[in-house]
């Protein structure tokens, strides 16, 4: 049934199984999706027989109006049928009663994931899938009613993605962990994990709780729904697709598996989603533990663990969520990792070079927000004595850039004369052929653009920032 919702909606039609899918104007064309594939029913999913009124729960007026809210906040791009978060409202007004029989009766059609790909670090790109806005609303549904309910399973060692918990508080377990004698860990890395988990030992898992097949039907419908590459339909046979509202919370209901068996095996552990860190006092034991707990998360979760750079080390050796560790008579203490400083020099030199566009008010903006964003983050590590020189490098680049503004010589040594500068001295440097970088290092540029100066003009710098938030 076609529903017009306004005149800056297309006309929509709410998607049934087994119906032809049409994709928006960009793919140019038709693609004929299939339908997920049938979960097989057994006395532990039967859809028909197995039923405890979690459905609706999730189908509540209450819970879908809370997960429209999150989704409005979260805003974000659109997904295959081109429908944008604003346009959600009016179609729901229009559709609500007919989406909430299709999802009840188990004949709604989940839409495939639009192929995003963004940088990581290592210059490898990471695979997102963006789901319908209609779709991230059902889907944030559902993980409002699942989360309380796996919440009382899942490990106080488990921090990633949870109510309450957060990077910080995994950092600070580590830390208990070593002034307790643990020094060395396994630093596990799970190799493409939200892309290759198996989807029937996690429906197999899920069915262990869930006793509403049809919530866990449809769940299967969203991890087979496919994704829409340039037009072209992939099936996604393995994997969670990250992007949509649920995939942490399943990504975590998976790997709690693994936080079940080593804490059956009395280890020490801190997991943040796929990152995972166990503890032990000897370096032989580290050994083992890794020998001892890869045949159980290869064998028994079907996830594959990523030999090269997976590794046994001491605590002063390993990176976790941007931090490193160190000992300090006895206490294990936390620093700034290397490679996060690099990255965010990296960061500043992009928002102060010249080929960005940027104007010199939205310049101050994106560096305050970078500031204050680095230094809560990384707010327990010891590094005041990284803060100045790190201040330091930041103002020689805005002098820096400041400088090349300044492009021709009439420019420049009428500035230097506004900043106090002698006409003499002024001319004389307006004329310097010094490089950029050694000019923004003269003593001429630290007198004229002094530190007061620019702080004066709005620039935001470290160290200040950083002990307001340790006061």
């Amino acid at each position: 049934m076609k529903i017009t919702v306004s005149d800056k909606i297309k006309h929509r039609k709410l998607q049934n199984e087994g119906d032809l899918q049409k994709i928006s104007a960009e793919q140019k064309r038709y693609a004929d999706v299939c339908a997920s594939p049938k979960i097989i029913e057994t006395e532990i999913t039967n859809t028909s027989e197995q039923t405890d009124g979690l459905m609706e729960r999730i189908l509540t007026r209450d819970n879908l109006n809370l997960a429209y809210k999150q989704v409005k906040k979260n805003k974000g791009a659109g997904g295959i049928d081109g429908m944008q978060v604003d346009e959600l409202l009016p179609y729901l007004k229009e559709n609500r009663n007919e989406l909430i029989e299709a999802i009840r009766s188990g004949k709604y059609k989940t839409q495939p994931v639009r192929r995003v790909e963004i940088p990581k670090e290592n210059g490898k790109m990471r695979k997102l899938g963006i789901p319908t806005v209609v779709d991230r609303l059902i889907q944030q549904a559902i993980t409002q009613v699942l989360t309380p309910i796996f919440e009382q399973q899942f490990s106080d060692n488990s921090y990633g993605f949870r109510p309450k918990r957060s990077a910080q508080g995994a950092l600070k377990q580590c830390q208990k962990n070593i002034t307790d004698g643990y020094k060395y860990v396994v630093d596990m890395d799970l190799e493409r994990y939200f892309d290759t988990v198996n989807h029937s030992r996690l429906i197999q898992i899920l069915s262990e709780t869930i006793k509403d097949g049809r919530v866990i039907s449809l769940i299967h419908k969203y991890l087979n729904a496919g994704i829409m590459t340039g037009g072209v339909f992939e099936r996604s046979e393995e994997g969670v697709p990250q992007g949509g509202p649920i995939s942490p919370i399943l990504g975590n209901i998976m790997l709690n598996e693994c936080d079940k068996e080593l804490e059956r095996r009395g280890h020490r552990f801190v997991r943040y989603a796929d990152d995972l860190m166990i503890f032990c006092k000897s370096r032989k034991a580290t050994e083992r533990s890794l020998e001892n707990i890869a045949p159980f998360i290869e064998g028994k979760l079907f996830l594959h663990i990523n030999r090269e750079k997976t590794k046994v080390a001491n605590v002063a050796k390993v990176k976790f969520l941007g931090y490193g560790f160190y000992i300090f008579r006895g206490q294990g203490r936390l620093r700034v990792h290397p490679q996060s400083i690099q990255k965010l020099k990296d960061k500043i030199r992009q928002i102060t070079g010249r080929s960005n566009g940027m104007g010199i008010q939205r310049r101050k903006e994106r560096l305050l927000q970078i500031v204050r964003g680095w230094i809560n983050y990384f707010k327990l590590a010891d590094m005041k004595n990284i803060l100045k020189p790190l201040d330091e490098w930041m103002r020689s680049r805005i002098r820096m850039l400041t400088w090349k503004r300044w492009k021709k010589i009439k420019t420049r040594f009428i500035n230097l004369k506004k900043l106090g500068l002698d006409e003499d001295r002024a001319w004389m440097w307006a004329n310097t052929r010094k490089g950029y970088w050694r000019t923004a290092h003269s003593p001429i540029l630290l007198r004229t653009l002094s530190n007061d100066r620019l702080k004066r003009a709005g620039y935001p710098n470290f160290y200040d920032y950083y002990l307001q938030v340790a006061v």
